[in-house]
């Protein structure tokens, strides 16, 4: 196992990991297989989507907000509880598949980081299947 380094610098955003993710199958000449992707944090996630568009992301947060906004009558007492919500839609891993020491994606996809309890230093940890 080993771990993706992610510093956020908002509250809310989605980082591009796509590259570093890259980068660790490149390093460790793994081939063909399977990547499990793990945020370890309650109020962050992992998700993959159209890389190309910045405004497919924004989107994304615009609906999230909606659903889960920061004043909303929640009774956790960090005043986070959006973050929480908004995690537990996005979810906490991906499965990516690896064949030929490439990444398998889609022409626009992309893998994110979605922080929502921001800015912080994070890490998503990579296993190799």
């Amino acid at each position: 196992m080993q771990a993706i380094n992610v510093q956020s610098a908002n509250r809310e955003e989605f980082i591009d990991i796509t590259g570093q993710v890259r980068e660790l199958i490149r390093k460790n000449q793994w081939q063909n297989g399977v990547l499990l992707l793990y945020c370890t944090h309650t109020t962050a996630g992992v998700t993959i989507n159209e890389a190309a568009d910045p405004s497919v992301v924004r989107d994304i947060l615009v609906f999230l907000n909606r659903t889960a906004p920061k004043d909303g009558d929640y009774k956790h007492m960090e005043g986070n509880s959006d973050a929480h919500i908004k995690s537990s839609l996005i979810g906490c891993s991906e499965h990516v598949i690896v064949n030929q020491g490439k990444l398998v994606l889609g022409t626009w996809q992309g893998i994110f980081f979605a922080e929502f309890d921001g800015p912080r230093s994070r890490k998503v940890l990579a296993q190799w299947i």
